[in-house]
């Protein structure tokens, strides 16, 4: 591959995505940011990056996208959500947006992006999973189901696209200091007020409020680091795990008996560990 690139990260009005774009122009490429609100890009043209309006749920956005930036050697897809409750009350069109968001849109840009990188023989699809891809937490249902389609997803790309010299790459973050796990927090309250699910819920949503705001967490640097080694690695890892906690997490759920960790997940939520959480705020 070249050593500089044309970039297309997603995702890029806030946090993660905007960091990254941001090193990765500092770096030399040619970056194009891409999200919903243009104009939350905007402080990045100032590093030479350049916004476009994208909603991954939209094929002609993403045409118009892909048109914009033109062939692209390197895809960041890092656009997504979280949205936690009990599978019993998340309606199917919470669950399908969901989807839509973090598989669908996902996987339309690799559709649309893959022709160019196949026929110029180089190219690199980087997608920003979650140890959630390979772990479940209490009442993550619909968030996992997206994160391990995003695994399941990205390796067989990774098969299929190895013979034209396309890498695909895993980036999974453990616990990182973003508004994330609030969000997810407040819908995980949302979704349960009123419902068999409503003490334990809230006790949980608590406990990713403070934990999420905690400075125990790492930073969002920390992902845009592993993304930035992705980029220019000669030839990068299969998965790139960073993040508090996201190794062990990854070690005791793939260890532990099945209803030991579900034990561990529940503990979690009690109301001691709750009184330690709102401390850690």
């Amino acid at each position: 591959m070249k050593k500089a690139y044309r970039i297309l990260v997603t995702g890029a009005s806030s946090g993660i995505g905007f960091d990254t774009a941001k090193q990765l122009a500092q770096a030399g490429h040619t970056v194009f940011a891409a999200a919903r609100r243009v104009e939350l890009m905007e402080p990045l043209r100032e590093f030479g990056v350049t916004p476009l309006r994208l909603d991954v749920c939209d094929e002609k956005a993403i045409d118009e996208c892909l048109e914009a930036t033109g062939p692209i050697d390197v895809l960041v897809n890092n656009a997504g959500f979280g949205y936690f409750g009990a599978i019993e009350n998340v309606s199917m069109e919470e669950a399908r947006r969901q989807l839509e968001v973090n598989v669908f849109g996902l996987a339309e840009l690799c559709k649309k992006a893959i022709p160019g990188m196949r026929e110029r023989g180089f190219g690199r699809i980087i997608n920003i999973s979650s140890v959630a891809g390979r772990t479940c937490m209490y009442f993550g249902g619909w968030y996992h189901v997206s994160k391990y389609s995003v695994e399941a997803l990205s390796d067989c790309l990774r098969m299929e696209l190895r013979p034209f010299g396309v890498d695909v790459v895993l980036i999974e973050p453990g616990g990182i200091r973003t508004d994330w796990g609030i969000i997810a927090a407040k819908h995980l309250a949302e979704s349960s007020a009123g419902t068999a699910y409503e003490e334990e819920a809230l006790r949980q949503s608590v406990v990713m409020d403070r934990g999420y705001t905690s400075q125990l967490l790492a930073k969002p640097s920390a992902v845009t680091r592993a993304i930035v080694r992705a980029v220019k690695a000669r030839r990068p890892r299969v998965r790139y795990l960073v993040g508090s906690g996201a190794r062990s997490m990854v070690f005791w759920h793939a260890v532990l008996p099945a209803r030991w960790w579900d034990a561990l997940m529940r503990k979690i939520a009690s109301p001691g560990l709750v009184k330690i959480a709102k401390k850690l705020k």
